[in-house]
């Protein structure tokens, strides 16, 4: 017999019953029923129940098994009585006698219960997470994740990708985050970096005469944490082809993304790929609120200016006499009572916003009514107006905020979400994806005047060198994200393959052509040579499982994350460098001033 086992704590059944087995995993819990003692003897691939009573030859050593010590055990199968099977679990119809124990590692008292799903501060559950990802929940996470990554890489070797890999030392790129920079020892005084992402090499290999290039990507950036996003490093699915369009690659990835949804959403809902809408940047911040927008929530704000300039609310009429402003309706399906209306006018001010204007529509006995401070102010045709505009009936309401769109949309878009959430809107039951596309390359700071790029400077311009002498804030990228569920999980572009196209748009940003072949030479240099026409795009690894998962946080899905402040509570990291190793690397750590 092995060593440690003949079965995993799964494949024990009915067939089984008065073989002799040799079982080794965890003691999840201890039961002692008045002389006899049970144990839920668990490993990765599930629960066994063993047990012993006075006669068998190591009840005394099985006395004094706790909670988590790794043991094995040899004993004899046999079957539960029908009463007390077990449904729950593929072993549920067995239970092995034990007849002999090995300890294989005892546990000191446990800092967080592996049993159960207790609730244990994060620090905790960071500092401790080898027994944190004992449990059950954790264990699933991580074989999601292990799984929907072969699922992917399947996927794009059968459409015909070549998976290669990237440097993980290269030279510093600001691509829109800070580096991790990593001294160097042979060269003192000069760094290399982690890559942000593989983005420069994968152009590279396109003009290498490499068509269709994939890997599952470690990026590296010193960013700050969030729910949605590592501190420190994260995995995508990178991938880029030669001789493409954007819907070119919109048509290869789509099919993989919406079938690792179906394979493991758990039954929930995955729109078709080709029946994926493509929204602008520009109606999705003013339909949504965010160029992320979750589409299972059915409210799309909309522009109700015209009802209220030169109305009776001086509010919203005195604003709109101001260029660039606006007043934007949220229709709330089912919310028209005063009650609900007040709760969002108080999530507003909690926005730091004086409140939210409202109108929420009822009937008195003579047909619908207007009601709410709005409503007084601007009078019974302009609510019917608005009503009309919206689609809105009998209990129904709409909010309403103003000013300069950029100023509010954050918050609409939050109120929006706040919204569908409380009155019940949102389809739960679905995976709702969307493409935005059609972002501008350029943005202006509205204090200095100056032209900056808004988003990725690398897409290549809609109408090439032509956009380009125009207006620069009326230049649109050919880039593209793919939102689901209100996270962006893909994001992606056509790529500006052409030396003086790149100069002239770094130009209008502000930037010389020495200073772009100094930050980005490897690629400029590149593009001298023939390099095609290609694009691209790469999809968070993280976020993906995060969603499948149904996690609202994504270190629940990766195995061993930092913590909000980008520390590893486990491996007490960032550390300080010994002297020597500072020595080594001709640098020295300047105290910074508490």
């Amino acid at each position: 017999m092995h060593a440690y086992r003949s079965h995993t704590c799964a494949e024990l059944n009915k067939s089984n019953v008065g073989e002799t087995v040799r079982l080794s995993g965890w003691v999840h819990r201890v039961r002692d029923h008045g002389g006899l003692l049970f144990i839920d003897l668990r490993d990765h691939y599930g629960v066994t129940q063993v047990m012993a009573d006075p006669d068998s030859p190591v009840f005394a050593e099985i006395e004094k098994v706790r909670s988590e010590w790794c043991i094995r055990i040899d004993g004899n199968v046999l079957a539960r009585d029908e009463s007390l099977v077990n449904p729950k679990i593929p072993t549920g119809e067995v239970e092995v006698f034990i007849r002999d124990i090995e300890v294989l590692g005892k546990s000191e008292e446990l800092p967080l219960m592996v049993f159960g799903e207790q609730e244990y501060p994060e620090e905790t559950r960071l500092r401790y997470r080898y027994l944190d990802l004992r449990r059950e929940k954790m264990q699933k996470n991580m074989v999601l994740r292990a799984n929907m990554i072969q699922s992917i890489r399947k996927r794009m070797w059968d459409i015909g990708f070549n998976e290669y890999q990237t440097p993980i030392i290269t030279a510093s790129s600001p691509e829109g985050a800070r580096d991790f920079l990593v001294p160097s020892r042979l060269h003192p005084g000069k760094f290399y970096a982690l890559p942000q992402a593989p983005q420069q090499f994968k152009q590279l290999m396109m003009v290498s005469g490499f068509d269709k290039y994939f890997q599952i990507a470690p990026c590296f950036r010193d960013e700050d944490p969030r729910a949605d996003r590592s501190p420190a490093d994260f995995y995508q699915l990178d991938m880029e082809m030669s001789f493409v369009t954007q819907q070119d690659v919109f048509d290869t990835i789509a099919p993989v993304m919406a079938g690792v949804f179906e394979e493991f959403g758990g039954g929930r809902k995955v729109d078709a790929a080709a029946d994926w809408p493509q929204i602008s940047y520009k109606d999705a911040a003013k339909w949504y609120g965010t160029d992320k927008p979750d589409l299972r929530n059915p409210i799309k704000m909309q522009d109700c200016s015209e009802h209220f300039r030169g109305s009776g609310f001086a509010i919203f009429a005195n604003l709109l006499e101001n260029e660039g402003t606006e007043i934007r309706a949220i229709p709330a399906p089912t919310g028209g009572s005063r009650k609900f209306c007040d709760r969002m006018n108080k999530f507003a001010q909690g926005e730091g916003l004086p409140g939210m204007g409202y109108i929420f529509w009822r009937d008195q006995g003579e047909g619908i009514e207007a009601a709410g401070p709005l409503a007084k102010n601007i009078g019974p045709e302009r609510t019917e107006a608005i009503r009309q505009q919206l689609g809105l009936g009998v209990g129904d309401a709409a909010f309403f905020l103003g000013g300069k769109p950029k100023a509010f949309e954050g918050v609409a878009g939050k109120a929006r979400t706040v919204i569908g959430e409380e009155l019940g809107l949102i389809d739960k039951d679905r995976f709702a994806f969307a493409w935005i596309v059609d972002f501008p390359i350029y943005e202006k700071d509205e204090e200095t005047g100056k032209i900056d790029f808004e988003h990725n400077p690398f897409s290549m311009p809609q109408g090439g060198m032509d956009a380009l002498l125009s207006d620069p804030l009326a230049v649109k990228g050919f880039q593209y994200d793919l939102a689901c569920n209100g996270y962006e999980l893909v994001s992606g572009a056509i790529r500006n393959h052409k030396p003086e196209i790149m100069f002239k748009a770094f130009e209008i940003a502000g930037y010389g052509e020495d200073e772009v072949k100094k930050r980005f030479g490897g690629m400029v240099n590149a593009f001298q040579y023939g390099a095609p026409p290609h694009g691209g795009c790469a999809a968070g690894i993280d976020r993906m499982v995060m969603l499948l998962a149904d996690e609202a946080n994504i270190r629940e899905v990766i195995m061993f994350p930092m913590n909000q402040r980008a520390e590893d509570l486990m491996m007490s990291a960032p550390s300080e460098p010994l002297s020597e190793q500072l020595m080594e690397l001709g640098l020295r750590v300047i105290p910074q001033d508490q």
